[in-house]
């Protein structure tokens, strides 16, 4: 026998998770536009500079985008002058990024923009409570407990 009790939508986990989400996101979207960013291309500012990651397909692997996501991005960037490409010297197909001092300029600008829209969201909740909520959505995407053990 099916449960024949109404769905409430906004009673619903799925649902409260989602809408948050994109209220959090949005708030930060709005912020990088103000920098000439978009989220992607704030992702990629941050694989560079915070992870040292200069190869494309490491930067799209960090990012979650594929490669051709990743090459119009790169492409955008260094007409924008917050990155440059370079060529490798023994082998003229691979890559290598690296940002300019604006690209450098936008990840310290960026950064305050996200630590403010952070702390917005964190306001809300104790901090033990926003530790939980943090170990709790990695517990759902991830499905292990075992990673809540390495953070």
């Amino acid at each position: 026998m099916t449960d024949q009790t109404p769905y409430r939508l906004h009673q619903s986990l799925g649902y409260q998770l989602s809408l948050t989400s994109r209220i959090q996101e949005r708030r930060f979207e709005e912020k990088l536009k103000t920098l000439g960013l978009t989220r992607i291309t704030w992702c990629i500012l941050l694989a560079v500079q915070n992870e040292n990651l200069f190869q494309p397909s490491d930067i799209a692997s960090f990012v979650g985008i594929d490669r051709t996501a990743t090459s119009r991005a790169l492409r955008q960037m260094e007409q924008n002058k917050t990155l440059f490409r370079a060529t490798g010297k023994g082998d003229k197909r691979t890559t290598s990024v690296a940002l300019t001092d604006k690209g450098k300029n936008l990840v310290t600008l960026g950064t305050n923009f996200a630590r403010e829209n952070a702390a917005k969201l964190e306001s809300k909740l104790s901090k033990a409570e926003a530790e939980n909520l943090r170990l709790l959505l990695i517990r759902l995407r991830t499905g292990e407990d075992a990673a809540l053990k390495n953070l």
